[in-house]
């Protein structure tokens, strides 16, 4: 319980954040910022790992049906659909939480943790659940503000995907312009508040896979990393 309310408390601060950023830069969320911010106190509450993603699942629809305000090109999105992505941004999640997903999986391989043990997420047989729980940290800092800057430079646009009735994928030329934007994220370096140097972002995932080893042995209590930036 521990470890799945500190993915999930940091998964919310790291969405707030988000929000802030763009609330400040004149888009209208400030009473979606005021709703997480309530939602996430309730975390503290939840006494069974159902009441915790009951509340994370509160917080990402709040979250998602922001993002009409935050992008500035003219695009419905409603809610989030997955299994298939049924329009433009929810392609670009789909596409971007796997990548997500490969990145932290790679980074968890380096350490001593097993993949498939995981604290919030059901683990099931040849499901890399570790890598879920670790995502949510990490989606709203490594893809989010992505999808955000690439939708509103017109990076990528409707015409990078395919669609039909029921369904929207990328193309491959659209996937490519993500993979290598993608890349150069996870290439990104910030200053280090507690080792006061610069790290990547795909060091901090390591960092992270560290700090719930520490947790696991009784070194240190784990806490989830939360963005500044």
């Amino acid at each position: 319980m521990i470890l799945a309310y500190e993915f999930l408390n940091a998964a919310a601060s790291n969405i707030l954040t988000n929000l802030t950023y763009y609330n400040n830069r004149g888009r209208n969320v400030g009473e979606k910022i005021l709703k997480i911010k309530e939602l996430k106190k309730s975390l503290k509450a939840a006494d069974s790992i159902s009441y915790l993603m009951g509340i994370e699942g509160n917080i990402r629809d709040l979250y998602y049906s922001a993002f009409n305000e935050i992008v500035q090109n003219k695009i419905e999105f409603k809610k989030r659909v997955k299994r298939p992505p049924d329009n433009f941004i929810n392609s670009l999640i789909s596409f971007g939480n796997s990548l997500v997903y490969t990145s932290i999986l790679s980074e968890i391989y380096r350490t001593q943790l097993d993949p498939t043990v995981s604290f919030l997420h059901e683990p099931g047989y040849r499901r890399y659940s570790l890598a879920l729980d670790i995502s949510e940290i990490f989606k709203p800092i490594l893809l989010d503000r992505m999808i955000f800057t690439m939708i509103n430079k017109n990076e990528l646009t409707e015409k990078d995907t395919e669609k039909d009735l029921n369904y929207c994928y990328l193309k491959d030329k659209g996937r490519m312009k993500f993979l290598r934007k993608y890349d150069e994220r996870l290439k990104t370096t910030i200053k280090h508040k507690k080792l006061n140097r610069h790290v990547s972002y795909k060091r901090l995932i390591r960092l992270e896979c560290y700090k719930i080893v520490k947790h696991i042995i009784g070194e240190e209590k784990y806490t989830g990393f939360k963005m500044w930036w």
